[in-house]
């Protein structure tokens, strides 16, 4: 079983920052893939970032510029630094990886609120 642990939501200012932390219980290279989705409520979840394994990257045209998705191998962590960020990035943030059986795993979770 893949365990996933969040960290680093907060409540933060229009145009400040923040780094989520996404800690995993085995190897990175076990997995196709980790990435970073969000969720406000009634509406579906969405695709922030991705780290595919071989290090390429895919971001949302929303976060373009603004975010950044890195890993660090020696830790098994990814992480998604936000900066200018906007009160529409307010959301639920979730830490996403799937295995070689394509069986898909989630994080419990982290909001994130942009707020004057």
């Amino acid at each position: 079983q893949v365990q996933l642990v969040e960290s680093g939501g907060g409540l933060v200012q229009p145009g400040g920052s923040l780094r989520l932390s996404c800690a995993t219980s085995k190897n990175i290279f076990s997995f196709s893939h980790m990435a970073w989705y969000r969720q406000v409520p009634a509406k579906e979840r969405e695709l922030v970032a991705i780290i595919r394994k071989f290090g390429t990257t895919t971001y949302a045209d929303s976060v373009k510029g603004r975010f950044t998705i890195s890993r660090d191998i020696t830790t098994n962590t990814v992480y998604l630094q936000m900066n200018s960020l906007k009160p529409e990035d307010t959301a639920v943030y979730y830490c996403n990886t799937r295995d070689d059986n394509n069986v898909d795993y989630w994080g419990q979770g982290t909001q994130v609120t942009v707020s004057a």
